[in-house]
């Protein structure tokens, strides 16, 4: 089976986008791939500096997710990136050949200086970004990596990265992994907007049931019907947005006709969609509550997935500095 590799970092509580943007598709590729998958938690590190100390607690409710969600440790490595300290004895070599262009023109790079004003994330370490992150995928000799296609760019400078080792030390020990296109819908959050931690309009996963209730029933809809008897427009509707995703066929076209007609109110639109989005939650509730209950499982799990992690870093290292002459 070809390996596959992919990670996120702990900036936060995950949602129903992180889900149906990721974890989804994660579940359904272990049944095809041998499959990495690992918390990040050195790369939260850039933009989360000042408070180091709260990545701990999303790291563990990450790894939590990741098991609730679907992921089965008889078939994918779960692993903590800080755990496996060859990640940064590799970026450190990566480093000394990545010219620093490559860097300034990632398009991230460009995004986050702009976007980010209320922190100095003019730091070596958030340009150097895109190299521990090549490392991370370089250090496991993935052959897929899965991304969106507006994720593509980002990966190429691993594959360049790769290349140019290959190339200097006269090998081909790096794998140029190839992107694993994947389609990953924009979930809408509670304000129409994309749902997004920064943008406080998510559901979290561990957002108890009454409280994905509250956020759904006080979510907007098409402000221009006012009252009951007004028709609408779906499609101004951040709720049908999500029915889209959530709800069946025949659900959606029966608010969708109800919203046109006022033939439904948008109390009774929003109890099919709680209704839907419980469905998704409840053995994800099961399975946190679980594993909560029982924290040594879940340590026991990441323990022997690092340490699967760690060896084949091991080994990949030893064949880097082989072929770079060191010892």
């Amino acid at each position: 089976m070809k390996r596959v590799l992919s990670g996120m970092q702990p900036s936060g509580y995950l949602h129903l986008g992180n889900l149906v943007g990721a974890l989804t598709n994660w579940v359904s590729l272990q049944e095809k791939y041998d499959c990495y998958y690992f918390v990040a938690d050195w790369h939260a590190l850039t933009t989360n500096y000042p408070n180091p100390s709260v990545i701990k607690e999303y790291t563990r409710d990450l790894l939590m997710n990741f098991l609730a969600v679907g992921l089965d440790p008889e078939k994918v490595t779960l692993f903590i990136q800080s755990r496996i300290l060859e990640h940064a004895e590799l970026h450190i070599l990566l480093s000394m050949i990545t010219p620093l262009g490559w860097l300034e023109r990632v398009p991230t790079y460009k995004e986050k200086k702009e976007e980010i004003k209320e922190l100095d994330i003019g730091s070596y370490g958030f340009l150097g970004y895109p190299v521990l992150q090549s490392a991370d995928i370089l250090i496991y000799r993935a052959s897929y990596v899965p991304v969106g296609i507006d994720q593509v760019p980002h990966l190429e400078i691993t594959r360049e990265i790769a290349r140019r080792f290959n190339f200097l030390y006269k090998t081909d020990v790096l794998i140029e992994p190839e992107p694993l296109l994947t389609q990953f819908p924009k979930v809408t959050g509670l304000d129409g907007r994309k749902m997004s931690k920064s943008y406080d309009n998510a559901i979290y996963l561990n957002d108890p049931p009454e409280v994905v209730e509250k956020k759904i029933l006080t979510m907007v809809t098409d402000t221009q019907r006012k009252r009951r008897t007004d028709p609408g427009d779906p499609e101004k509707s951040p709720v049908y947005q999500l029915h889209r995703i959530f709800s069946t066929e025949e659900e959606l076209e029966e608010v969708a006709r109800g919203c046109r007609t006022a033939g439904i109110g948008c109390i009774d639109c929003k109890r099919i969609l709680i209704k839907n989005v419980f469905k998704v939650l409840e053995p994800i509730w099961e399975k946190r509550k679980e594993l909560s209950d029982n924290p040594s499982i879940m340590d026991e799990i990441i323990e022997t997935g690092n340490e699967k992690a760690r060896k084949a870093a091991r080994e990949t290292m030893e064949l880097v500095r082989d072929a770079m002459g060191m010892y």
